[in-house]
Formats: C-alpha cells, structure tokens, sequence
C-alpha cells in the first residue's frame, strides 16, 4: 500500500470513528482495519510517527471537527472519533517518550468549582492529547487554588475552564481573576454551553471557543 493511500485510510477511519478491527460501526466497515491497525501497519511501513499525526489522524479530526460545527455531527460523534484518535496514539506513544515527535505543550483542564459536569472537558482532552499536547485533567469542581498550584508545577502550560451551568460558570472568572494575579503571563481559555465571548472579555479569559475543534485548530495557529 502507497503512503499516500495508509495516511488517507487513516484520515478516514478516524473521521468515522472506525477505532480497530472489532469496532461494530460504521456497519458497512465491519472486520476492516480500524485507525489502530492502520497506525501500526504505517509505522511498519516505515512512515514517520510525526507524519502519521499530521497527515493521517489530525485532518480526519478537523473533517469530524467541521462538520460538527456546520451542525452535520454531534458529541457522540467527535467522541467517537477522538477514541478512533486516540487508539492510533497509543502506537505513537513511545516516539512522543523519545521526544521523535515533538510535544506541542501543556494544558491544564478542569470542570470549575460546583460543576461535576465532564463530557466536554473530556472531549477536549481527547483532541488535545492526539494533537500532541500534554494534558493534565484536574477532573471536575475544581477549585481556583487547585488550578493554582498545577500552573505551579507547570509554569509553561496554558488553562482551559469548563462548565455546563450558568451558576457555575461564574467562577471562571475566579479562577481567572486568580491565575492572573499569581501568573499574569498564563493564558487561558473558557468552553461550555452557557458561555459566551463577551463572557470571555468580562472576565478577563484569554480566548472562548464554543467546540473542542475550533480550541484545537486555534492552538495549532498560534
């Protein structure tokens, strides 16, 4: 098989959340390779990790990405397709250890203080980790001392707040108001139904996004 014609197999199993071999859907792949399979076989075919991420896996999740944002898929779609990613990933894992592929940053998640809501945050940890990024998900009612001292740890990393509830989400600014003061120089972003980008410049965030995609494809921009 070319290389053009594995990293184009790739792109779409990922883009139809087709995960390995077993995976029951899409019915009309059943038994065919998954993104698992097709990952190992181009890494055995000699096709650089750095090139499987970038032009087999990342445009089958900007095809999933957009299409969700023209209202064309749904959560349970980009899931599915951030688990297609992810399974590839794990054969690349050992290249990112080596530094072959090289980590595009770190990324500091968490579900704010009083929101124990976590489908979107983890769906944003999905699509960072296969985009290269180092994720560190605090999990959900998280507190402004919490992200506090992971940005401690990890001086470089950029912040991502979410939440699904309009009380809860006014502690964004908290946790802003907070991070700001200690580390003026940390970026950080705010995601979930309720918030808005006038939300974002009121309470001083760096950046809203209103899907994970458009948060990926931002980060990669910058």
């Amino acid at each position: 098989m070319m290389i053009h014609d594995i990293l184009a197999q790739l792109t779409q199993v990922v883009a139809l959340g087709k995960i390995n071999k077993n995976t029951p859907l899409p019915a009309d792949m059943l038994g065919q390779d998954g993104a698992s399979e097709l990952a190992f076989r181009a890494l055995e075919q000699g096709i650089t990790p750095q090139a499987i991420l970038n032009d087999g896996l990342l445009p089958g999740m900007s095809i999933i990405g957009e299409k969700f944002s023209r209202g064309e898929a749904f959560i349970a779609n980009m899931l599915i397709s951030a688990q297609a990613m992810n399974a590839a990933m794990e054969h690349l894992k050992p290249y990112f250890a080596s530094g072959e592929i090289k980590s595009t940053g770190t990324l500091v998640l968490g579900t704010v203080q009083g929101d124990l809501h976590d489908i979107g945050k983890n769906l944003v940890k999905m699509i960072l980790k296969g985009d290269g990024w180092e994720v560190i998900d605090l999990g959900t009612n998280v507190s402004s001392e919490a992200f506090l001292n992971a940005i401690s740890s990890h001086s470089d990393a950029i912040v991502g707040l979410s939440a699904l509830l309009t009380t809860t989400m006014l502690n964004m600014g908290e946790v802003t108001e907070t991070l700001k003061k200690h580390n003026p120089e940390t970026r950080v972003y705010i995601g979930g139904a309720p918030v808005s980008q006038s939300f974002c410049q009121e309470i001083g965030a760096d950046g809203y996004f209103r899907d994970p995609h458009s948060f990926a494809k931002s980060l990669r921009l910058d």
